[in-house]
């Protein structure tokens, strides 16, 4: 059975992914340093399997290269990350040591163990290395202009990778994803936060007017992109993913509302609520995904309606998750600056 290496397995897209890839019959080494966004709930469905493997160990360690040379994947997807905006402004050090540093570490063991074994890196990234799109949508050939520190450890760790594949030939490719919803999302994302505070009876927080503007995609979708990236994507390529739908964070609170009103008997206390903007936020992302379209053949299959009605049906149906999480991490405001 061949093997295949998820960094960061315990969050929410890396165990979506490692669903997906042990749905296709792959052996999944999982390995995730365990920080406050991992969460052992997110694999209950296969910690069991014969096909996974979960590894405690952090990429900037030395392990790492003991694991690979002992597997040998055919592909590393490198998902360990850093990833809230809000947190990066509070401590952005954090993010400098997972994002840069330990994507470094990543990389120069791989530079060394793919001279003698056949393997890919996917390096997983995020359009918000773009910085604020105002108008049109941001081709891989957009310049990077990261606002926050997030979004710069994020740049940085993709110039490192590329910069990798120029000098050393290294077989990696970099892919660039708009904001993933769906299940198993840790609750200080947009998404998660609004359904705790409506199956909660809470108002619902909305950064200033409610105005950015997001591109928004279905997890499942983000991990079938990232796999046909692993089977037919160019080496050395960047390919950004998203769904070509952009909404404001306004409309995407209004949507959830009225899914919830057909699922959940709503709380008096569920409105909308305006509070103080964070620091650099940008206006709006939005991405040109006809590369991946127009080379791979993918297609986003799931629209926001059907995707947020799915999100909310899962953790209404799975309360243990908002359990398995502390509390402050929920509700906790962060990124004051």
């Amino acid at each position: 059975m061949k093997k295949i290496i998820v960094t960061g397995g315990l969050g929410f897209i890396g165990s979506n992914l490692i669903d997906l890839l042990i749905s296709k019959n792959y052996y999944v080494i999982n390995i995730d340093k365990v920080t406050y966004s991992s969460n052992f709930y997110n694999t209950k469905d296969f910690k069991n399997s014969k096909k996974y493997k979960f590894i405690k160990c952090d990429i900037k360690d030395n392990k790492v290269k003991k694991i690979l040379y002992k597997y040998k994947p055919i592909a590393i997807f490198n998902l360990a990350a850093e990833t809230h905006v809000d947190r990066s402004i509070d401590n952005p050090k954090n993010f400098i040591q997972s994002n840069i540093v330990g994507v470094f570490n990543l990389l120069e063991i791989f530079k060394e163990f793919s001279k003698k074994y056949k393997s890919k890196l996917i390096h997983i990234s995020t359009d918000e290395v773009y910085g604020d799109v105002l108008h049109g949508r941001t081709t891989e050939n957009y310049p990077y202009q990261p606002s926050s520190p997030y979004a710069a450890s994020k740049a940085a760790s993709d110039h490192l990778v590329s910069s990798y594949v120029r000098t050393y030939k290294i077989p990696a490719i970099v892919t660039n994803c708009s904001n993933n919803y769906g299940p198993k999302q840790h609750p200080e994302k947009l998404i998660p936060k609004l359904i705790y505070n409506i199956l909660n009876n809470l108002p619902l927080p909305i950064y200033g007017k409610g105005t950015n503007s997001r591109e928004w995609i279905y997890v499942k979708d983000h991990c079938e992109a990232l796999f046909k990236v692993f089977k037919k994507g160019k080496i050395g390529e960047f390919y950004n993913i998203g769904s070509n739908k952009n909404l404001s964070n306004l409309q995407v609170s209004k949507e959830l509302i009225n899914v919830s009103k057909n699922l959940v008997n709503m709380g008096n206390k569920v409105k909308i609520l305006f509070i103080k903007d964070r620091p650099g936020h940008d206006v709006r992302y939005a991405l040109n995904s006809s590369k991946i379209k127009d080379k791979l053949g993918w297609l986003p299959k799931t629209n926001f309606r059907q995707g947020i009605k799915l999100t909310f049906e899962w953790y209404k149906n799975n309360n243990a998750y908002y359990k398995s999480i502390q509390k402050k991490d929920i509700i906790k405001r962060q990124g004051k600056g």
